[in-house]
């Protein structure tokens, strides 16, 4: 039998409009047979989620999304032409609200003014019509407001009532459709109430002026709310639509959509590189400061990389395309920040489990204020409606649903445009707790780039066979101080040899066979493994490792012939960053595979305490979780590949990447470049971003705490409580927006 794969699609989805929504939509959706893991982003207005295709189809989800009262849209099958000139949902629902906020907006003011000056006796007296006329203009007006501007609120209502839902559409609508409905009897029927009169106080402008308030809000929220991801915009813009290519000696333009891998692209003076490559000819210096966050140009030559996206400066070159469409590193950032906006931070679950509950809590309370209000406080009825409907305007849980995935969306982007690639939103609130900071050294603290500084030999007059056995052997490894003796070995113009029989001890070194001759280097565990012994050469050893030098031993058949001692430098920002670090309260470890004084040493210059060493890249992960059985929040930076088991295990992964070697799988955040100050931002962001979310959550739980009450009490008109409701959800929104200029 056939397995059919998942299938995981992130859609947009319409007619959201607070957390209780969230809460439905997913609900919804986890009902449908074959779909799992359900996670919907009020402020993407998107919803993520994976469906099995034998068991259901999108169309399927579309219809139940559709009972529910929002709208699921598909994908569709377009060119990138078509695709980058079409209106986002997003775009159309704006272009909407603004239409019917106009609309509203035009009945709304005359029907507002009419209503006031007919509160004054003498001014009333003025008006050619009787006030029984009067109301009923306002009412034809009133009611041409509510079945249009405001048929969204009740058209919702009526479809979550089928399933017996409520949000904040039931609060808007049974709120207004309560004055209104009250001011029509009041206005047609009079006899049917209470009062004799249709000249009777009537609330038309409460119902209109509450619609085009929300509306407004609603509004400004979605304006808002577009400007939250200006950073992926701006990603998408990086990428020229057009490339230079050089085909059978023939150059010409072509779509980038054209492409294949392999092309010879040309590159003038100043323009945008398409993709990712490999430069076959010429040099330049390459802006990449919109990928890594690095500030400064880098020279590039043949043989560099270069990335999709970056701004070439005053030079030209031709290079080969490696990375067309989806998976250039552009488009993988890209990627990435969209899952990142799209995923849920542990606090934005709580919120949205509060807000589930929380609309028909509202309602209950606002009914209970009319029950007290009516029957025990002798209220006349008008007056206890309008403190019912007081109570629902200003409980709508709008804020509280844009609290958290806001900031997330623009910390998230700022990182982004600053070379920090953060996984999901998850990881950006860890990062804002941890207490520990653990730092490989090969690549992380150090340049990366081991070279021989110097060799000892036992026999000198072997030099040249020595360093050739070493380097052919070491050949066949990826290691950076493997690829230092084969450099060494080239740049003295020595010859290598074939090797037979080469296996690689993963984490001490590598072992060959030369001419009938078996080769061993690597460390000092490599040598107890086979019981070879090297007293003699223990003072150099001394003396490699008191300059924080790494010793590499070469033993030809069990003999140890050389030691090869090899450093990295450490990064010229190393002191600075881990200085910083510590000031912020972290505590730093070092964590490395290199002997004991190898390990201090560089710890000492890089002004860090604590230290591990000769750990296998098996036994870090360990390591990693005995710091948390200790009651620590650990963050472990490193270089994404090696360190794998430690980044993938610690409380946040945090990769060091260079160019387009981006360990993004395993790490919760990547840093592009090899710059540790990225580092500092990365952990300011994540801090800044959780205190907009507390700071948001905060006002708006408070907000509801004192609103409510007010409202109960009568203090409060339900004109202002639209107006405070419908701009709750804008300063939410504008606080978050201030991340966007926070300095890193």
């Amino acid at each position: 039998m056939k397995t059919v794969t998942p299938i995981t699609l992130t859609l947009p989805i319409e007619g959201m409009t607070c957390a209780s929504c969230v809460a439905r939509v997913e609900k919804t959706m986890k009902k449908v047979e074959g779909v799992s893991d359900v996670s919907v982003n009020l402020a993407t207005e998107k919803v993520t989620f994976t469906f099995s295709p034998s068991q259901t189809n999108l169309n399927t989800l579309v219809n139940k999304i559709d009972d529910a009262g929002y709208v699921l849209h598909l994908p569709k099958e377009t060119s990138e032409s078509t695709l980058e000139d079409e209106m986002s949902p997003q775009q159309k629902y704006y272009l909407e609200l603004r239409k019917e906020f106009f609309f509203s907006l035009w009945f709304a003011l005359p029907i507002m003014f009419i209503s006031m000056l007919t509160m004054f006796e003498t001014v009333a007296e003025l008006f050619p019509l009787p006030l029984d006329d009067i109301n009923k203009l306002l009412l034809l007006g009133s009611t041409v407001v509510m079945f249009t501007s405001g048929k969204r609120f009740f058209t919702t209502t009526v479809k979550l009532l089928k399933s017996f839902n409520v949000d904040m559409n039931t609060l808007v609508a049974v709120g207004t459709g309560s004055a209104y409905i009250y001011s029509l009897i009041a206005v047609l029927f009079p006899h049917w109430l209470s009062i004799h009169s249709a000249s009777q106080h009537v609330y038309f402008d409460t119902a209109t002026t509450i619609i085009t308030l929300i509306l407004m809000g609603k509004m400004f929220e979605a304006k808002a709310k577009s400007s939250t991801n200006d950073a992926i915009k701006s990603l998408i813009g990086l990428q020229p639509k057009t490339a230079t290519v050089k085909r059978n000696n023939t150059i010409s333009e072509v779509s980038i959509s054209s492409l294949i891998l392999g092309d010879e692209i040309v590159v003038k003076p100043g323009e945008k590189i398409p993709v990712d490559g490999i430069i076959i000819s010429g040099a330049s210096s390459v802006n990449e400061s919109m990928i890594t966050g690095e500030s400064l140009p880098i020279d590039k030559k043949e043989g560099d990389r270069v990335v999709g996206g970056t701004i070439n400066n005053n030079g030209s070159f031709n290079f080969t395309a490696t990375g067309i469409g989806k998976d250039t590193l552009l488009q993988q950032v890209i990627k990435l920040v969209e899952d990142a906006q799209n995923s849920k931070a542990e606090i934005q679950k709580i919120a949205d489990k509060i807000s589930s509950v929380f609309v028909p809590v509202v309602i209950s309370i606002a009914i209970i204020t009319f029950a007290l209000w009516f029957f025990l406080g002798e209220a006349p009825f008008s007056d206890a409606m309008i403190k019912f409907i007081a109570v629902l305007i200003i409980a709508c849980p709008c804020a509280l649903g844009l609290a958290t995935p806001t900031a997330i969306m623009v910390g998230t982007g700022l990182g982004a445009s600053q070379g920090i690639l953060i996984k999901n939103a998850d990881s950006l609130e860890k990062s804002a707790s941890i207490d520990t900071i653990v730092f490989d050294k090969t690549g992380t603290l150090t340049i990366g780039e081991p070279i021989v500084q110097s060799v000892f030999y036992k026999d000198v007059n072997r030099e040249k066979e020595i360093i050739s056995f070493a380097a052919s052997v070491e050949r066949k490894s990826e290691h950076p101080l493997a690829k230092a003796i084969v450099k060494y070995c080239l740049d003295k113009g020595i010859p290598t040899y074939d090797v037979t029989s080469f296996i690689a001890y993963i984490g001490k070194g590598a072992g060959a066979s030369i001419d009938d001759k078996n080769i061993l280097i690597g460390d000092t565990k490599l040598l107890d493994d086979f019981g070879i012994r090297a007293n003699e050469f223990d003072s150099k050893v001394n003396q490699i490792t008191s300059r924080g030098e790494t010793p590499v031993y070469l033993a030809i058949d069990g003999i140890v012939e050389a030691i090869f001692a090899i450093a990295d430098s450490i990064k010229a920002e190393a002191k600075y960053v881990i200085s910083e670090l510590k000031n912020k309260g972290l505590d730093v470890i070092l964590l490395s595979g290199d002997n004991e004084k190898t390990v201090n040493h560089i710890a000492s210059i890089a002004g860090i305490d604590k230290t591990i060493a000769q750990v296998l890249p098996t036994e870090k992960g360990l390591k990693i979780k005995e710091l948390q059985q200790s009651g620590k929040t650990v963050a472990m930076v490193g270089d994404g590949i090696n360190d794998a088991p430690a980044l993938a295990l610690a409380d946040v992964g945090i990769a060091m990447g260079t160019g387009t070697d981006i360990a993004v799988e395993t790490s919760d955040i990547t840093i592009i470049s090899g710059d540790l100050n990225i580092l500092l931002k990365a952990i300011k962001l994540s801090k800044k971003t959780v205190q907009t979310i507390k700071q948001n959550l905060f006002w708006a739980f408070i907000y509801n705490v004192i609103g409510i009450p007010i409202a109960a009490l009568g203090l409060l008109n339900p004109m202002f409580a639209a107006a405070a409701m419908a701009f709750s959800s804008v300063s939410v929104v504008s606080n978050s927006l201030r991340l966007k200029r926070a300095k890193l």
